[in-house]
């Protein structure tokens, strides 16, 4: 299983021009992913930078043929003309793909900064070896305060999510019914930019062992590379948000999966977005 996150910056290249097919030809210039996970996904957004009205998921389903589009908005509001802008985070799976979630993570009330609702979205994809949860985020980036609350939550969920696979919910009766049983099991990878470099407090916070037999997180890099400093995903081209080079995209695996982990890698070539394409392989 090979999966692949990028926060794409709505296709908004360091040209400062949105370009989604160069997004897409740039990804499959770096590897054949099983999973595609995208953040900063837009759809009928034309005040971002560079945008129109597009449907982006639209777009880039048409261009992943093959590939489930699942999207989890995070801003949902009115357009001012009857229709909706929505923004946030998007799974491209050509595995098979079971239940999915949306989770709307917390935002607290931090006055002195901007800051918008940011998103967790959950789908269970089925690899070769088996059912493994596929969790993608952008969490908070002017404030600590909300970022901090969003890592909580996570764990949070990650928690929840296995605390099920221990103890399997009845409702094998139900099939085709609302109460029908489908696998959440304890696997899982959670990705994507969380807006911390990687020497930050908040990464400890996140990988921080359960003390109820919740699989812990791992960072991927961590895995194949003990000891070494992570190499960047941003600032690699100049960005105006970080004044040197730094990790803030990641793969977080939980512990069972650290055996088969394989590969990591980190594209530092496409200028297609302000962020670097981060990916892993899995062995079945």
């Amino acid at each position: 299983m090979k999966l692949l996150s990028w926060n794409i910056q709505w296709g908004r290249g360091m040209d400062g021009r949105v370009d989604l097919e160069r997004v897409v030809r740039d990804l499959h210039a770096i590897g054949d992913f099983d999973v595609i996970c995208l953040q900063e996904v837009a759809v009928n957004f034309p005040g971002l930078p560079g945008n129109d009205a597009r449907d982006q998921v639209a777009e880039l389903a048409a261009l992943l043929p093959g590939y489930t589009p699942i999207y989890a908005p995070a801003t949902d509001v009115p357009d001012g003309a009857g229709g909706r802008k929505q923004f946030g985070n998007a799974v491209f799976s050509r595995l098979p793909v079971g239940q999915i979630w949306r989770h709307a993570l917390p935002w607290p009330v931090d006055a002195a900064v901007p800051s918008m609702q940011r998103v967790l979205l959950e789908a269970v994809v089925h690899a070769a070896f088996g059912p493994v949860r596929v969790m993608t985020s952008h969490l908070e980036y002017y404030s600590a305060v909300q970022r901090s609350a969003q890592i909580d939550a996570i764990r949070n969920l990650h928690a929840v999510a296995s605390a099920h696979a221990r103890q399997p919910r009845v409702g094998k009766g139900e099939e085709g019914g609302s109460f029908e049983v489908f696998e959440r099991p304890a696997a899982a990878l959670l990705c994507g930019d969380m807006n911390f470099p990687a020497e930050a407090p908040e990464r400890s916070r996140l990988l921080a062992p359960f003390a109820d037999g919740t699989p812990a997180l791992l960072d991927s890099w961590d895995v194949l590379h003990p000891g070494e400093p992570h190499a960047p995903t941003v600032g690699i081209h100049p960005v105006d948000f970080v004044d040197a080079p730094a990790c803030f995209d990641f793969v977080f695996i939980t512990e069972d999966l650290a055996p088969r982990l394989h590969a990591h890698g980190i594209d530092r070539d496409t200028t297609a977005s302000d962020h670097q394409p981060v990916w892993v392989a899995l062995a079945s």
